[in-house]
């Protein structure tokens, strides 16, 4: 399973560059103006730090607004990837990119036949929305796991990006139904890494080790 982090944050996509982890990064409008900069600067900096995917969203309500605003995003690299809503001019707007061979990340995926609508569409990537359908006392990964039923009777190329991540169990949970990618917050990465007991383990080796004659 790919792993994307969910961030526009440069400090944060530099740590989980070092750990060797990234495989892409996805953005949105809020993540953008917690950095409180220029987008196409934000965006150049993190496809220099990031050779996968990075998904960039756009604003437009229309099909050719949509084209319009992304053409300065795909000049800032090949590897960007257009993140649009899940609304009939999105769909619109998906084939026009696929035709010309750019790659989109369809958003705000809340039901299996969006996902599929967006997959017929010529997507590159759906995004189903996990935690918001929790926050509604839905269970997020059965969506998931209904995509990804529906992918296993037809040849989509689409691949399935698990968004709105809250916790490792949700990491998990889209691990274990064969997820294709998962986009997570910085801090559930690190909440990854660890274990009680891994940290006990650690601290009693030191403990022993500083018992061993030099």
């Amino acid at each position: 399973m790919q792993i994307f982090l969910d961030t526009a944050n440069l400090q944060e996509i530099k740590e989980a560059v070092a750990l060797g982890l990234i495989d892409g990064v996805t953005t949105n409008p809020s993540l953008i103006a917690r950095e409180g900069r220029r987008f196409l600067e934000v965006l150049a900096e993190i496809c220099a730090l990031v050779d996968g995917p990075i998904s960039a969203e756009v604003v437009a309500t229309t099909a050719v607004g949509m084209l319009e605003e992304s053409k300065p995003l795909t000049a800032v690299s090949p590897n960007v990837v257009i993140k649009v809503p899940m609304t009939a001019e999105g769909l619109k707007a998906v084939r026009l990119f696929s035709e010309q061979g750019v790659k989109t990340n369809v958003t705000l995926i809340f039901s299996a036949l969006q996902a599929m609508l967006a997959a017929k569409a010529g997507a590159a990537y759906v995004s189903p929305f996990i935690g918001r359908l929790d926050d509604i006392s839905q269970v997020g990964m059965e969506l998931v796991e209904d995509i990804l039923d529906i992918w296993d009777h037809y040849d989509f190329s689409t691949e399935v990006l698990v968004a709105s991540v809250r916790n490792p169990v949700h990491v998990l949970d889209a691990a274990r139904l064969g997820a294709h990618v998962v986009t997570l917050p910085h801090a559930v990465l690190l909440q990854l890494l660890k274990h009680p007991l891994t940290e006990l383990g650690i601290e009693k080796f030191l403990k022993d080790w500083n018992r061993v004659p030099v």
